[in-house]
């Protein structure tokens, strides 16, 4: 006797059935290389941003290095002509470059290259001598060769006195800054050079010194701010060229009071817009 055998647990593969399975196939597929497209999508886009951000830091390093540095001034030893809370532009080729003009001056070459000599007069941001980490900021009145001296609260340049007049006094409270009242003089150097110096002690320290010989290749610094200034007078002494790391060009922002920049609330009350783009002489 035969006994029929029984497919009902068998489920037939039909023409419709292989079109379906080719159908989810095809799917799966086409779902597959949209994650890839999408992923590489991303990836791309994540290169670009980074090559993005790699270009903007070469390109600051470069401007900065070669162009342009940005400082704050931090003190009030160059009163009038600098206050407390300037944010100014330095031009970084305007003496050529030492290992200063660089980040982390690296000691790469020694002396400098492209030299140009300040004048005076300049505002120059150099390299503190005995300590080279430190930024300091003065006004070059001394050249390689020249005598200098104070008498009487007068600078004398090869036994010459620079000529200078009384025009006045400047209340630092009224500018954000948080100093005494003192005499303005103006004065010329020999060359032409006019600016104003605050004068706030009659026989301050630094009104009486002995004759400084400037060195070759060396620079004498002063702050405007005569008796509020630590400068070639003190313990700054002869700057050497290679300390040069520019000269200060023009005030691009400048906020009183102590604030930051980044306190955008205390704007309105210590922001100086007059001082903005103001070049510096």
């Amino acid at each position: 006797m035969r006994v029929k055998s029984q497919h009902s647990d068998r489920i037939p593969f039909t023409t419709q059935g292989r079109r379906s399975s080719k159908l989810q196939h095809r799917k799966g597929l086409k779902g597959l290389a949209n994650v890839s497209d999408k992923a590489e999508k991303k990836e791309s886009a994540l290169w670009e941003t980074v090559k993005v951000i790699i270009q903007a830091l070469i390109l600051a390093l470069v401007i900065r290095s070669f162009l342009f540095q940005p400082f704050s001034i931090p003190s009030g030893s160059m009163m009038p002509t600098l206050l407390q809370g300037d944010y100014l532009f330095v031009s970084k080729y305007a003496y050529g470059y030492s290992r200063y003009s660089f980040p982390f001056s690296p000691d790469l070459f020694s002396g400098r290259i492209w030299s140009g000599e300040p004048e005076r007069g300049d505002i120059v941001v150099f390299r503190f001598p005995p300590n080279p980490k430190i930024d300091y900021i003065k006004r070059v009145v001394g050249l390689p060769g020249d005598r200098i001296r104070m008498k009487g609260g007068v600078l004398y340049i090869n036994d010459t006195p620079v000529k200078r007049e009384r025009v006045g006094e400047f209340n630092p409270r009224a500018h954000g800054v948080n100093d005494n009242p003192a005499a303005v003089f103006h004065e010329t150097l020999p060359n032409g050079v006019s600016y104003d110096t605050l004068d706030e002690f009659p026989n301050g320290a630094g009104d009486d010194t002995r004759e400084f010989l400037v060195p070759e290749g060396h620079y004498f610094m002063m702050g405007d701010n005569r008796d509020n200034s630590a400068d070639s007078r003190f313990d700054v002494g002869y700057v050497p060229a290679e300390n040069l790391v520019g000269r200060a060009e023009m005030i691009f922002f400048s906020i009183g009071d102590g604030a930051s920049p980044l306190q955008i609330w205390k704007w309105p009350q210590d922001l100086r817009p007059t001082r903005f783009f103001e070049f510096t002489e």
